[in-house]
């Protein structure tokens, strides 16, 4: 039987549902210490060959010296024209949701791993192009900051696969998203965002 390759988002969340406060920083997350295994993180990178990221994400990563390779497919959306110099392995979308995933699900290899920000996650969301989220909460409330998915009315069902607790306090929650038919939205717009949260996809502390 051929895989069907998933659409994965693993990301980190606040306590209070934040991924970074509003300029971006992780400091609530990068300063707790790397525990052994580092929730699962290494594991789920070696069943993924490929990343969906927004173009703030891409450009912050470039300005901060990220790596890119040719054998780790970055696919990148944004409705501004890419810069004059692609690194090998970056892809620039300009697809829709929907042409980009029938294309990318029946090319061969493993799963891919929706790295977001909050706006391309919920615009993949409103598609019904999210197979699972792996959600790794961490008690600590920031206040205010970028949240999970991008603000909009929904109704999504979500089918818990398993609740994981860590030593240090975190849960990690593992989703399947139970429809692929799309999300209930009363939002006209569906068209993908041309940017993520202002993490880096390389050096961000995404467990």
């Amino acid at each position: 039987m051929t895989h069907r390759r998933k659409i994965i988002v693993h990301i980190a969340t606040s306590a209070d549902g934040y991924i970074a406060r509003l300029d971006g920083s992780l400091d609530w997350l990068t300063s707790r210490p790397a525990p052994e295994g580092f929730y699962g993180l290494p594991e789920f990178s070696r069943s993924v060959d490929a990343k969906i990221i927004g173009r703030k994400t891409f450009d912050l990563s470039v300005q901060m010296g990220a790596h890119f390779s040719a054998n780790d497919a970055h696919y990148v959306f944004s409705r501004r024209p890419p810069p004059a110099s692609v690194p090998a392995g970056v892809e620039f979308v300009t697809q829709s949701i929907v042409a980009f995933t029938e294309r990318v699900r029946k090319d061969a290899g493993k799963n891919i791993w929706l790295m977001g920000g909050g706006e391309i996650i919920g615009a993949f969301l409103d598609e019904g192009a999210i197979d699972e989220f792996i959600i790794s909460v961490v008690p600590t409330f920031i206040g205010e900051g970028i949240p999970l998915i991008a603000q909009r009315h929904r109704e999504v069902p979500l089918r818990l696969r398993s609740a994981r607790p860590f030593p240090d306090g975190v849960v990690q929650l593992h989703y399947d998203v139970a429809t692929k038919r799309g999300a209930r939205v009363t939002s006209p717009s569906r068209r993908p965002p041309g940017s993520a949260s202002k993490r880096s996809s390389s050096r961000r502390r995404t467990i």
